[in-house]
């Protein structure tokens, strides 16, 4: 087993940096180029998720938290912001609290899709954490699930 931690300011330029922490961590499993994308896709949009709707512009911190066990990688992005009142709806596809920002509400939508499990908890006023699991090496070199 393998781990890493760490946090940073909740600001969106810090967005980018957080997707190449967890790609490089994930890199001694020698992920595809599509499989590290996928990776880099969830952790941008979980990211994303704490910093616009955790923080809403104040400040704060989000955590990020990797293991790599055998041949899955987990993914763990903590915040303790406002936490999501309804999860359920929050996870539904273009589901937006933000449609002034432009925002497209697939973000859950597409951690679910370039991720093998997701898994969200949210405490109103206490914060978010987001669990998400990927096995590598389950796609072919022709882009075909094995």
């Amino acid at each position: 087993m393998n781990e890493m931690k760490i946090e940073f300011d909740a600001k969106s330029e810090n967005e980018g940096f957080a997707r190449v922490a967890v790609a490089a961590f994930m890199s001694s499993l020698d992920p595809t180029l599509e499989e590290i994308s996928d990776v880099k896709t969830a952790v941008s949009e979980a990211v994303t998720n704490s910093i616009i709707h955790g923080y809403e512009g104040r400040e704060g911190k989000v955590y990020i938290m990797c293991k790599i066990e055998g041949d899955v990688l987990e993914v763990v992005i903590e915040d303790y912001g406002m936490g999501i009142e309804n999860i359920e709806k929050a996870m539904e596809p273009l589901f937006t609290t933000k449609p002034e920002m432009d925002r497209s509400g697939m973000g859950f939508a597409f951690m679910e899709a370039f991720m093998d499990n997701l898994v969200v908890e949210s405490e109103r006023g206490k914060g978010t954490k987001i669990q998400m699991i990927k096995k590598i090496g389950t796609t072919s070199w022709l882009g075909e699930t094995e």
